[in-house]
Parts: structure tokens; C-alpha cells; sequence
């Protein structure tokens, strides 16, 4: 078979992603998932399985009326009838009817071992409830796509029942055969060779494809699928699913429109992908893995100085592809390993003039302090009061003269931290007292307080996060920590880190840093 000039994308996160571990959700979350896989320019968008549970029940029902799709068609997916039954009487496909969708997607067993030990009955039975099932819902205008359950493994150990199966299926009208490697254990060489055989077996059908990821091969066996002539890649964005997960569309698609030239719907929207991914992921609250290819925050990332140097004289160097075609960006982030060019180009993001023997010292500075524990690449804010104080900066926003803590152990069980604050602000000595839930939070509003009649913009951003690593546990409780505060205000955030023997210390230095980069970026 020769490879087809366009290819159908059919995204089942709806369905197949849902089974994932941790991921549960809401009829109102997939209808928002459903729209923004429609912006991304899919053509086909699973909803879910009618009649398997009120979730997916109730998504079809609203679809009706709340999902006005421009660019996808939504489908409705379920099982064949069930053995030795009439398909008019079978609850399932009576269901699927009632989605009201106009495509059906029916899946069916296609390996003997399944038909022999879960349905229990012949494989002729096998092969009629694929085929009268198709012919059932072609009878009601019904368009009708059949994933071939387990295909792979049904080939190789019966191809002749598996090919009867898809032969079933198209002679019943079935659009689309789509074979799936459902235990996502093959891989591409036989894809290639599975593809070619049942292409001249079946006289060039419309085949389609969907690979789980369990042996990390589902985006190469899917491109593999579409070079032996494959119409159609199902998978989820992300590459969400059981186990594994499946295919990554967000893989998938740009390799397919951007790497070897293959039409799809959703090119003319490539630039949303990265958006799109995001978006979902924040959905399905999931923290989205930043090393995924084309979208993930770090897929464009560069760390080492020689990358980063190349980088300033051609982006191309160290780049697969211009990163705003999938709506990503270059990122360059510092370490032990920057050079001069990466705090260079840093410095001129931040508006900031420094030359080359400026640009050495904060390299030589970023060095010393990394080996003493100190992270830069989760501290932009810190980086950039570094770069700051290099180009002779001061700050004159307050002068710290001391912090207290205390933790109180109340009867009960309840703890309480409650911290002091002295500064002078604007000439003058402030002491502010505040409790808190621990001595982060407690310094946090005691410093917040301290400085908030002076400079109101402080409610504009709050402390999201702070997280703690032990940096030589070896050495017990007098151990280096290491920790890193993260704040935030309406449209961005900024992350700060302090090092020191005293956890305490170590938070201090980073809210101060926090607070400091707020007022800059808030004034």
C-alpha cells in the first residue's frame, strides 16, 4: 500500500484517555476538552461509550444541544451486539443509536484467544456479530468505523479469523478498519509488514490505526501505520491512557504535517497545539510532563553554554524546527553549565546593559553558587536580581533588621507558627507580628504586612508554593537544604531560592527574594 497524500486524525481522550490512572472527568470537563480538540482541527472527536455509565450518558444528551462543533465530527463508540442475539434487540447498540451521532465507532474482538476465553463462543458467532452489527446501524444512516480489538496479536496467531473479521466489516459497510495494537506490544517492522499484508489481503480497504505506548513505540508505529498506507491515526492528546497511554497526537501531528509532508485537518490550526495541550492538561489536572516533544514547556528549553552560544548566532543549531510552528517558544535557562552568551541574552530580556567581563562574573558567580546548592533554572526570579546586582544594581525598596519564629504546640494537637518582622520602610522602623499554618506562611504575612502600607501592590501577587530538598543527607541534621519559593500575581510567576543549614534561613532568603522581584514587576 502507498502511503495516503491526507490522513484523518481521530482523538479519543473522551474514552481512551479516561482510563488512565487519576483521571476522572466531569460531563462539563469533556465538553470543554471536546471544544478545544475541535479549535485544535481533529476530524473525528470520541465522546464516550452511550449506555456504559450516566457520565458519558449525560455528555451525549447535552452534546445535542451545548456542542456546536466547526471542524470535527463527534462519534459515539461502543461494543458490538452481543452473542447469539438480534442486533435490533442488543441494549448496547440501541444506545449508541440514541447519541444521535452521525459516526459509530464498534469494537470487536479479532484474535481467536479472546473470542474462545472472554465471549466463550465460535469464531463464525465472532465474525457475525461484527457483521451484523455494522449492517444494523448502516440500516439507520448510521456511519460506521470498526476497531478491531487486539488485531495485532489476533493476526499473528489466526490471521485467517482476523482478516475474516475485517472482511466482515467492510462487506457490512464499515467506512474505516482500524487495527489496533491493544496490548501495545509491536513493533514498527511488523506494523509495516501487518499493514501491507491484510492491504492486498482486503483489496486496498480504508484502514486505520491505534497503538497503546506499553513498549514506548505508539507515535512511531502510528507514522509507521500511515507510511504503509494508513487513512486514519486514533490516539489522545498528551498521550493519555491506560497503562502506558496511547499514541500522542501532540507528537503524531506535527510529525505527520511537518516531517514527512502527509495532509492533515489540524495543520492549519498548528500553531494552537501547544495551547491546546496545556489547556486540557489544566482540565484534567494533571501537571503536564514539561519534556514532552513539541509542547512540553522544555521541549525548546537549552541549558548547556555551547548550546546557548550557538543559539545566539542561529536559532536553527540546536532545533528541530522553528518552535512557534506548534506554538511553543525557545526557552534558555541557567546552571553551572551556562556561558557568557546565555547570561548575554538573559540580560538583554530583562532590559538590562552588561558587557562581557560583567556577563564572566555572574558566570563565574552562578558556578560558585550551584556548587554551594543553589538552582537557578527554578529561580528566574533570583537569577534576575543576580543579573541586577551585576549591572550595579540596589535595592532600596526596605532594610531587614531581624526575623523571629516561634512554633507553638497548642492542647489539642493544633501547631501554630508565628513570626516577627523588623524592617525600615520609607525611613521608618516597622515590627509586625503574624501567625501562620507554618513558619513559611507565618513569615510570608509577617514580611507582607511589614511593607504592605508602603507598597499596595504587594496584594497583587501571593506565595503559590515552596518546595524543600535535603542537599547532603549525609550529614544528618546539620544538612545543607535547599529551597525554592514560588509567587505569583494575575498574569505571571516568578520563582526564588535560598540555601542554607537552617531550613528556616534557606525560606527566609527565598520569600525576601520573592517579595523583592514581586515589587520590580509590579510597580
Amino acid at each position: 500500500m502507498e502511503r495516503n497524500p491526507t490522513v484523518e486524525i481521530y482523538d479519543t481522550t473522551l474514552r481512551d484517555g479516561t482510563q488512565q490512572e487519576g483521571i476522572s472527568l466531569t460531563a462539563n470537563d469533556k465538553l470543554k476538552v471536546a471544544r478545544l480538540l475541535d479549535e485544535l482541527g481533529v476530524d473525528y472527536v470520541e465522546g464516550g461509550w452511550p449506555g456504559a455509565n450516566p457520565k458519558d450518558d449525560e455528555f451525549f444528551h447535552r452534546a445535542k444541544s451545548e456542542l456546536s462543533l466547526s471542524n470535527a465530527t463527534l462519534v459515539a463508540f461502543g461494543s458490538t451486539r452481543r452473542k447469539d442475539a438480534l442486533p435490533s434487540d442488543d441494549e448496547q447498540l440501541a444506545a449508541l443509536l440514541a447519541a444521535e451521532t452521525d459516526v459509530i465507532c464498534l469494537v470487536g474482538k479479532s484474535w481467536d484467544y479472546h473470542v474462545e476465553h472472554a465471549l466463550k463462543t465460535s469464531l463464525d458467532e465472532a465474525v457475525a456479530m461484527v457483521a451484523d452489527s455494522v449492517a444494523y446501524l448502516r440500516s439507520k444512516n448510521r456511519r460506521v468505523f470498526f476497531d478491531a480489538e487486539h488485531f495485532f496479536d489476533g493476526y499473528r496467531a489466526n490471521p485467517d479469523f482476523a482478516l475474516a473479521v475485517l472482511q466482515g466489516a467492510k462487506d457490512a459497510g464499515a467506512e474505516r478498519l482500524v487495527l489496533c495494537d491493544t496490548n501495545g506490544g509491536f513493533l514498527s517492522h511488523d506494523v509495516e509488514r501487518v499493514l501491507g499484508e491484510v492491504g492486498e489481503a482486503l483489496h486496498d480497504p480504508k484502514l486505520g490505526c491505534h497503538f497503546h505506548n506499553d513498549s514506548g513505540m505508539a507515535v512511531g508505529n502510528s507514522l509507521t501505520a500511515v507510511r504503509a498506507g494508513a487513512v486514519q491515526v486514533q490516539g489522545c492528546v498528551n498521550g493519555y491512557g491506560e497503562r502506558t497511554g496511547n499514541a500522542d497526537l501532540c507528537s503524531v501531528i506535527p510529525n505527520l504535517s511537518l516531517k514527512m509532508n502527509v495532509g492533515v485537518s489540524p495543520a492549519d490550526h498548528l500553531d494552537h497545539l501547544t495551547r491546546v495541550s496545556h489547556h486540557i492538561a489544566e482540565i484534567i489536572n494533571l501537571t503536564l510532563d514539561p519534556h514532552l516533544p513539541f509542547v512540553g514547556s522544555s521541549a525548546f528549553t537549552h541549558k548547556a553554554g555551547l548550546h546557548t552560544s550557538a543559539l545566539a548566532r542561529r536559532s536553527d543549531t540546536y532545533e528541530h524546527m522553528d518552535p512557534t510552528r506548534v506554538g511553543n517558544a525557545t526557552r534558555v535557562v541557567v546552571s553551572e553549565l551556562a556561558g557568557r552568551s546565555t547570561v548575554l541574552a538573559k540580560a538583554k530580556d530583562q532590559g538590562l546593559a552588561l558587557d562581557g567581563d560583567a556577563a564572566q562574573r555572574v558566570v563565574d558567580m552562578i558556578k560558585e553558587l550551584e556548587h554551594e546548592g543553589y538552582q537557578f533554572e527554578a529561580a528566574d526570579g533570583s537569577f534576575e536580581l543576580l543579573l541586577r546586582r551585576a549591572a550595579g544594581w540596589t535595592q532600596d525598596f526596605f532594610e531587614l533588621e531581624s526575623y523571629r519564629v516561634f512554633i507553638e504546640h497548642r492542647t489539642g494537637g493544633e501547631v501554630l507558627a508565628e513570626a516577627t518582622v523588623r524592617a525600615v520602610v520609607n525611613g521608618e522602623r516597622v515590627v509586625t507580628t503574624r501567625e501562620g499554618d507554618g513558619p513559611v506562611s507565618a513569615l510570608d504575612r509577617a514580611l507582607r504586612d511589614t511593607l504592605l502600607d508602603s507598597f499596595p501592590q504587594l496584594s497583587k501577587f501571593k506565595l503559590t508554593d515552596f518546595r524543600v530538598r535535603d542537599l547532603d543527607s549525609s550529614d544528618g541534621s546539620s544538612a545543607r537544604v535547599r529551597v525554592l519559593v514560588e509567587h505569583a500575581s494575575a498574569d505571571e510567576s516568578w520563582g526564588t531560592v535560598g540555601v542554607h543549614v537552617n531550613i528556616i534561613d534557606a525560606a527566609w532568603e527565598a520569600i525576601v527574594d520573592g517579595f523583592i522581584v514581586g515589587l520590580l514587576r509590579t510597580t
